[in-house]
């Protein structure tokens, strides 16, 4: 009861503990290897810091990290908050150096100015993503009974976080993609981005997705396109998206690729496709002539292959200073095919959908907009 956790906070006080909760599902430290939670998974160590008022999202975020291989330093369950709260995690983490970016689960904030100020201070420091629930009259409802929080006006809250500089996602899993994007990837310095892609029909629903949003289809300056048309056949697309019209050789894709992140015209690239070689490897390995007919050779040189063009994209954002993208749904469909494998062995994030890299990227280029508004980029 109330007079129990009463006595528990004064008792900690007393013996000069921090206490976490009561009521929540546990701390999460992997730099020191800590796992004191009641709910699996132990997540791969990171650079996400987790602080959730519900226990279930710690979990939820701990899961995607599993999934991913984008890992996790920290991670709290605030719980009733008896002595420490989620501001005061997202604060440890501003400051916390094995943490780059600070990701939270709110239903309900007492005193929102007062909140608002204290993570307008974090952002200055770190990234801040938040998902928010109780953002409709029944998630309000629900939070009433689940915490006992009082949500605000929603449309209020949200151009508060706009300009305190946090990240809000709209769902858990553009959350967590956004932070992962944030902890893997380098800020953009512009909203100019090239869509790349072995499959015309991929480059048109990203074209749709970054004209809808704040970024821009970058136009191809024609030193970039006379470039390419030295490395492509005349039927690629010779527009953005850059189209490869299937016209790529051995070396076709991290060469091209690079000459997109190098021009000074691009500030962003998103990659599709990857992963089709392994994926063709599979369907060779599960075949009834495998593993006879010198068909070893071809499977481990498609999957090879892939693997590699995951690296290059690695190296070149790199090297560039540039972020690069890689969506496929197989980094759902297959987690085990050969791309996504080697993106997650990367340290990054392969994006299970073109739209998902562009939500990500359009929430990496509003933080880039934000720092450089506050002369702090």
């Amino acid at each position: 009861g109330i007079a129990a956790q009463a006595e528990l906070v004064a008792l900690c006080d007393e013996l000069g503990i921090l206490l976490a909760g009561p009521n929540g599902q546990g701390v999460v430290s992997t730099p020191a290897e800590l796992c004191a939670q009641i709910v699996a998974p132990y997540p791969p160590r990171g650079a996400i810091g987790v602080a959730s008022q519900s226990g279930n999202f710690v979990s939820s975020f701990l899961n995607y990290a599993v999934q991913t291989g984008v890992g996790i330093s920290r991670a709290v369950s605030a719980g009733n908050a008896a002595a420490v709260g989620v501001p005061d995690y997202l604060d440890f983490y501003a400051e916390d150096p094995a943490t780059a970016v600070a990701l939270s689960y709110v239903e309900g904030v007492p005193d929102g100015r007062a909140f608002l100020d204290r993570m307008r201070s974090v952002a200055e420091r770190k990234p801040l993503v938040l998902v928010k629930g109780g953002a409709t009259s029944g998630g309000q409802r629900a939070a009433a009974s689940h915490t006992g929080s009082l949500a605000t006006d929603d449309r209020v809250f949200d151009g508060a976080c706009r300009q305190a500089g946090i990240t809000r996602a709209s769902t858990v899993e553009e959350a967590f993609e956004a932070a992962a994007t944030f902890a893997t990837q380098p800020l953009p310095a512009g909203p100019r981005v090239v869509v790349m892609t072995t499959a015309g029909g991929w480059g048109v629903v990203t074209a749709d997705a970054i004209t809808r949003s704040e970024l821009e289809l970058a136009e191809l300056p024609e030193d970039l396109l006379a470039a390419i048309d030295q490395k492509l056949p005349p039927r690629w697309s010779r527009n953005n998206p850059v189209d490869l019209a299937g016209g790529e050789t051995r070396d076709t894709i991290p060469e091209v690729l690079a000459l997109i992140a190098a021009h000074p015209g691009v500030d962003a690239v998103i990659q599709l496709g990857i992963g089709i070689q392994a994926n063709q490897a599979r369907l060779m390995r599960e075949g009834r002539f495998y593993p006879d007919h010198g068909l070893e050779r071809i499977v481990a040189y498609h999957e090879r292959q892939d693997a590699r063009f995951a690296q290059a994209a690695r190296e070149i954002s790199d090297a560039t200073g540039k972020p690069i993208l890689l969506a496929t749904e197989l980094a759902v469909a297959d987690p085990t095919n050969a791309a996504p494998a080697a993106v997650r062995a990367s340290g990054r994030l392969c994006y299970a959908s073109a739209n998902r890299a562009v939500t990500a990227l359009g929430h990496a280029w509003a933080r880039r907009r934000w720092l450089t508004a506050r002369g702090l980029a």
